[in-house]
């Protein structure tokens, strides 16, 4: 029953704020390296926030950092949505707003300095990676049901280490906005809001079970979209472009811009190819080394990866589009 509540109170909240959207004109305008033809809302992505609030306001005693956090990077980043803000702003906030977190997990005593440094730059780096992946319907709400939905069951099979009820906001915000989002035609994007405080969520949940763990394959979790991500830009950087613009060449662009296979089946082909890499962590978690669940998980999609560039010689499509 709780949870019915809660989704119709998002479902309200999404309707209402397409009002707003609608008198704002707060919408995304496709150009050339869209990954879409028609204008639609933009900010969907919302209601990660308002989930979060309703979460918080039950629970005020334990998440004032992690509610503080993801205000502040959903602030800037709707902000952005709006009106386009600088690099160092958008990353001195994603800053501090992990900072938050990490003096509420007790990040700066449990790790040594350089572990400290090698968190920043992975945390930093997810949030900005998941706002990257985000360029096809579906593909978000997707991908985020099934991290959190590995996380929890990790939670509830494996390891307790943090309130079950918090992470089935998540993944309730998730089918809201996927009402909205998974189709033909979708009646809004998440946004930068969307895409990075639901990457603030999933950063504060593997955070914690790491520390709780102290593995860090739970990183495989993130496997999928971290391959793409990383190895993009990649190829980016030799092709001495700016990583921070807009372009089409993540692996999921070139199925869908090039090859026109359904952005929602496009979707699903990555949120299949995570739930297969999650299994398999989770079958294979301490029955084999975390080094070597590594090279079993990240080898075989790097060779998938490597299709990119032959479909993109087959399409005739230059190597430096």
């Amino acid at each position: 029953m709780q949870y019915t509540i809660l989704g119709i109170l998002l479902m309200i909240i999404m309707l209402l704020y397409f009002k707003v959207a609608n008198r704002f004109n707060i919408i995304d305008k496709p150009n050339e390296r869209s990954s879409h033809t028609e204008i639609t809302l933009r900010g969907g992505g919302i209601i990660f926030w308002f989930s979060a609030l309703l979460y918080f306001v039950q629970n005020i005693k334990d998440n004032y950092f992690f509610f503080t956090g993801i205000t502040l990077v959903s602030l800037v980043s709707f902000w952005d949505d709006i009106q386009s803000l600088s690099n160092k702003i958008r990353i001195s906030v994603h800053f501090l707003a992990i900072t938050l977190i990490f003096y509420n997990l007790n990040v700066f005593n449990l790790m040594p300095l350089y572990g400290v440094i090698i968190t920043y730059i992975l945390a930093i780096g997810l949030i900005n990676a998941y706002n990257f992946m985000d360029g096809i319907n579906g593909i978000t709400g997707l991908y985020t049901l099934v991290v959190m939905g590995s996380l929890l069951y990790v939670n509830t099979k494996i390891q307790l280490f943090i309130d079950a009820v918090f992470i089935k906001y998540a993944m309730i915000a998730c089918f809201v906005f996927l009402f909205f989002n998974y189709r033909k035609r979708a009646k809004c994007f998440a946004g930068d809001i969307g895409s990075i405080a639901i990457a603030f969520w999933i950063i504060y949940f593997i955070l914690k079970l790491i520390l709780v763990t102290s593995s860090v394959i739970w990183l495989l979790f993130l496997a999928v979209y971290g391959v793409d991500a990383i190895l993009t830009i990649i190829h980016r950087l030799y092709l001495k472009q700016n990583i921070f613009e807009a372009h089409r060449l993540h692996f999921y662009q070139i199925l869908s811009n090039e090859y026109k296979i359904q952005h929602r089946l496009v979707a699903l082909y990555y949120a299949i190819a995570q739930i297969v890499v999650s299994v398999l962590v989770i079958f294979l978690y301490q029955k084999i080394q975390d080094s070597l669940l590594f090279i079993v998980i990240i080898v075989p999609l790097l060779l998938i990866y490597t299709l990119k560039f032959y479909l993109m010689k087959k399409s005739n499509l230059k190597l430096n589009t």
